[in-house]
């Protein structure tokens, strides 16, 4: 796919930002038109994130056309927002690649181009970065100036706000942009607020601001007298006191859609000292009215006609894992008004919509915000409910001690319901489900169950919710199930494998859903395959009689080989000194990156061919 660039006659002179730097400022709402409508274009025909950039156009026009990026430091919060910084940095003729194996990064990636200076996946992380930076910088001397980005969703992290107590600390030059496309307060958008916030960050409030705290240094009550003033005036048009009593002088809201005033704005407060942060209102799917009427339907798409205004239907088949976990979140809490379902700003991704709203009271989305999550469950079990927190396995990364600390070594009862486990496609690197089994497995006090269909995983998630001597986390993947029968719920005894297929000579231990891809190798090998269920507690019994009976153990796992399950099989042996050859198959040393789900798979060797390949040639 190539778009036609005469099309966009306006873009097609815009390959870098020093090229839109020598545009009259008068050119720019048409260069915003233009690369509006390339973004829905290409991402119509190659599917990919789509809503969020489409609100972030004429901010990122105005920051590279202020800015002297790449010399002055761009930090992008998350990377949904960012596919217009990519078109206008040099990749507009390969953005029809993102996402796909061997194309552009889905989120800004330091090694992809010299304009993205934070590789980004995780939210809330833009503005300590971005404080890091303004520190070296300062230090540097040559006047680089450094620019976050962050949206009202990421700005709930902690994170964000312990970085932004830090920078009002420290009181480096930094500019923080609050792109707030959620908040009621449109009120303050308009000719009236956009023209305040020219003032309040021009030179004229700078210095009157500046030469009377100077002038009236030496006397405390008057000097606290014009505090309050200020705060006051400031207080009555601007609902920025959090981010003053942070240390930021904040400007805004102003409308992050109207592209020459933005610039005046941005180029009033590059040269303002110390911490700033600008609010700018944004509407997310902007241009585009379906987007704009369903942003979180829009947020990522896949191929679709933007005539239709529609996206294409699912094709249907076994319903994905997500849906089985919303399922059995809603057939549990009907007989049990203790069950507490907790998710970190993930409801549709982890298929809660339908629970949130038959169960509101028992519903609790806290925000991008992991480690609250966590504690915030703890807290719940102590009170005597049942918490089960729905999380990504890369984001539950992010609350690792709460886990150990505020959950496992207090043995309490909370059920983490591991979403995204193993290799999720086309996100890459950032979101790769790759490290769970090996970060769980050495915590004390956790059972860690690993459903090798739909029907494994309700019964897991059943069992676990029942089990009360501390955490358990169940652990599936991305993507549909395996067509499966759902029995009815029962409770599984803890720690036993099942035997799926007799075989001789070789043994494969699957710990997951690759169970089917092991099945296809362990008959053309005639091999015995064990559903092992549990990688903790494991089935020691079951190994080491596999290892007694055969000459060689294969492990399969979709988590990095290092610590992970097959390391636990190989410490029994070793305890046991069981000197039984043992392979160890699933990710390698290494950050996966993006491409399906299916060719990251034969990759890694990791589908029926890659596993029988790769026995043969450890046997050969």
């Amino acid at each position: 796919m190539s778009l036609n660039l005469a099309n966009y006659p306006t873009l097609a002179m815009v390959h870098t930002p020093e090229e839109l730097r020598l545009l009259p400022k008068e050119s720019l709402p048409k260069l915003c038109d233009e690369l509006r409508q390339y973004l829905l274009d290409s991402v119509s025909q190659s599917s990919g994130h789509f809503a969020s950039g489409l609100g972030t156009v004429e901010l990122t026009v105005a920051l590279h056309y202020v800015y002297n990026t790449p010399f002055d430091h761009l930090v992008w919060d998350v990377g949904h927002q960012a596919y217009p910084h990519k078109i206008l940095t040099g990749r507009r003729d390969r953005i029809n690649t993102i996402r796909q194996k061997g194309g552009l990064h889905p989120f800004p990636w330091r090694d992809e181009s010299e304009y993205d200076v934070l590789c980004v996946g995780h939210s809330s992380t833009s503005i300590s970065a971005g404080l890091g930076m303004a520190v070296a910088a300062e230090r540097e001397g040559k006047g680089r100036r450094t620019v976050c980005v962050i949206g009202d969703g990421a700005i709930t992290a902690g994170m964000a706000f312990e970085a932004m107590n830090h920078a009002g600390d420290i009181n480096s030059d930094m500019l923080v942009i609050l792109n707030d496309n959620e908040m009621s307060i449109s009120e303050n958008v308009g000719a009236l607020n956009n023209h305040l916030a020219q003032l309040l960050s021009g030179k004229l409030y700078s210095r009157l601001r500046e030469g009377s705290k100077k002038v009236l240094s030496g006397l405390p009550p008057i000097k606290e007298l014009m505090r309050r003033t200020e705060e006051h005036l400031k207080g009555m048009v601007v609902p920025g006191t959090l981010f003053e009593e942070l240390g930021f002088n904040y400007i805004g809201p102003v409308d992050g859609h109207d592209v020459q005033a933005l610039a005046q704005t941005l180029k009033n407060m590059r040269g303002l000292k110390g911490p700033q942060l600008l609010h700018i209102m944004t509407k997310k799917g902007k241009g585009y009215a379906p987007a704009e009427n369903d942003p979180i339907s829009w947020h990522a798409v896949p191929k679709f006609d933007p005539a239709t205004g529609t996206l294409p239907k699912s094709a249907g088949g076994q319903p994905t894992y997500s849906k089985i976990f919303g399922d059995w979140l809603c057939e549990t809490a009907a007989q049990d008004s203790t069950l507490m379902a907790i998710t970190p700003a993930m409801r549709e991704g982890s298929g809660m919509v339908k629970f949130s709203r038959e169960y509101p009271a028992q519903y609790f989305d806290v925000a991008i915000a992991e480690q609250h999550a966590v504690t915030f469950a703890a807290g719940l079990a102590i009170g005597g409910y049942k918490p089960v927190v729905a999380i990504y396995s890369t984001f539950l990364q992010r609350a690792y001690d709460q886990v150990i600390h505020d959950v496992a070594i207090q043995k309490l009862p909370v059920l983490f319901a591991i979403d995204r486990g193993g290799i999720v496609g086309a996100d890459g690197q950032t979101h790769q489900g790759a490290f769970d089994l090996s970060f769980l497995r050495c915590i004390p006090n956790m059972v860690i169950m690993t459903p090798s269909d739909e029907n494994e995983c309700r019964q897991m998630l059943h069992t676990g919710y029942h089990y009360a001597d501390g955490p358990v986390a169940v652990r599936y993947p991305r993507g549909n199930g395996t067509g499966a029968i759902c029995e009815p719920l029962a409770m599984l005894p803890i720690g036993k494998g099942v035997v799926r297929r007799e075989g001789e000579k070789v043994a494969i231990l699957n710990f997951g859903t690759l169970l089917p891809e092991a099945q296809k190798a362990a008959e053309a090998l005639n091999a015995t395959l064990v559903d092992m269920r549990f990688v903790k507690p494991l089935d020691d019994a079951l190994v080491l009689e596999m290892a007694a009976s055969h000459e060689v153990l294969v492990t399969l796992e979709e988590n990095a080989i290092m610590g992970g399950a097959g390391s636990g099989v190989i410490e029994l042996l070793m305890a046991k000194r069981c000197l039984v050859p043992v392979l160890t198959l699933g990710l390698p040393d290494e950050f996966i990156p993006q491409g399906t789900q299916d060719e990251v798979r034969a990759d890694y060797g990791l589908d029926a061919a890659g596993i029988e390949r790769r026995i043969n040639s450890w046997l050969a």
